[in-house]
């Protein structure tokens, strides 16, 4: 089946790999224009693009793929479907009923509509999560779903090990879906949740919550994003793991006790371990390390 696919993020080069490999081998990569990235803020191809071009697929970075120029290149293609996954950009019509699509979501919808599928999942203490493979109409992630398929949360997921699983799975259901052209069913009215995009508040470590919802959180946004905990000067410390402690010394909501070479965060009804942070551009290290090169007057308790 000749396609075209539209996706701009690194989940979307793995189902574009898979894609490439099948029968239904894209004639065209449309993604975003090269943005501004990194400290210098030069200008960066997308991860899609730069997957693009090492296939050897034709590529187009339109600044909206509704454009006349887009559209025209689009139909150039001749498309008998239009494969979406992480495009990042508003499709409109006529785009958006000119050829049969086929949306790659990855989260078993009507759970999870949105920007940020899998942090939320995780981060909402959900026992599993999925993909889904559905027809994009004008409201967000609520078209018809065609192919869908749950995947397990385990209790040590944090994004990268579960969108890991998920975009093997994705482009296989997407290459399921193209081969055998499944009936789109209407999602249930029920069950709608909506997985909001990240924001910098989302990356805080709230000390009003418990210590299982920030242990969620950190494991929900990381490697990719980062949750921090804020120091008492404003300084944010990055932490890139933490754990439940079942026996915590007794700190202050949002304070940082050390205990040993233990270090915890207090919160609601406790207090979180923090077992891996990255302090403001230095590398991410144990607590014990960042511990002893922190001679301040951070509070200690014995362990």
């Amino acid at each position: 089946m000749r396609t075209v696919y539209l996706g701009t993020s690194r989940f979307a080069v793995a189902v574009l790999e898979r894609l490439a490999g099948s029968g239904h081998r894209p004639s065209l990569v449309v993604t975003r224009p090269d943005r501004p990235r990194g400290r210098g803020r030069s200008l960066a191809p997308p991860p899609a693009a730069e997957a693009a071009r090492e296939l050897g697929i034709d590529l187009a970075q339109p600044e909206s793929v509704n454009a006349p120029g887009a559209l025209e290149r689009i139909a150039a293609a001749e498309p008998e479907a239009v494969c979406i996954c992480a495009y990042g950009g508003l499709i409109k019509d006529p785009l958006l009923s000119a050829y049969p699509m086929f949306n790659v979501h990855p989260s078993l919808l009507p759970r999870w509509r949105g920007a940020a599928p899998v942090e939320r999942a995780i981060e909402a203490g959900d026992a599993k999560t999925g993909v889904s493979i559905m027809r994009p109409t004008a409201e967000l992630d609520a078209g018809p779903v065609c192919v869908q398929r749950a995947e397990p949360i385990e209790a040590d997921d944090d994004y990268g090990s579960l969108a890991g699983r998920l975009k093997r799975l994705s482009g296989e259901l997407l290459v399921e879906a193209l081969d055998g052209s499944p009936p789109f069913r209407e999602q249930p009215a029920g069950g709608i949740t909506y997985a909001e995009k990240v924001g910098a508040q989302d990356r805080r470590l709230d000390p009003a919550l418990d210590a299982p919802a920030l242990e969620r959180r950190v494991r929900a946004l990381t490697p990719h994003i980062g949750a921090f905990a804020e120091l008492e000067d404003g300084v944010r410390l990055g932490v890139r793991r933490a754990a439940l402690a079942g026996a915590a010394p007794a700190a202050e909501a949002g304070t940082l006790v050390a205990a040993g070479e233990r270090l915890f965060l207090g919160c609601a009804g406790g207090a979180l371990e923090l077992v891996e942070v990255q302090p403001p551009g230095k590398r991410a290290m144990t607590a014990a390390d960042w511990l002893r090169g922190r001679p301040d007057g951070l509070a200690r308790v014995e362990p």
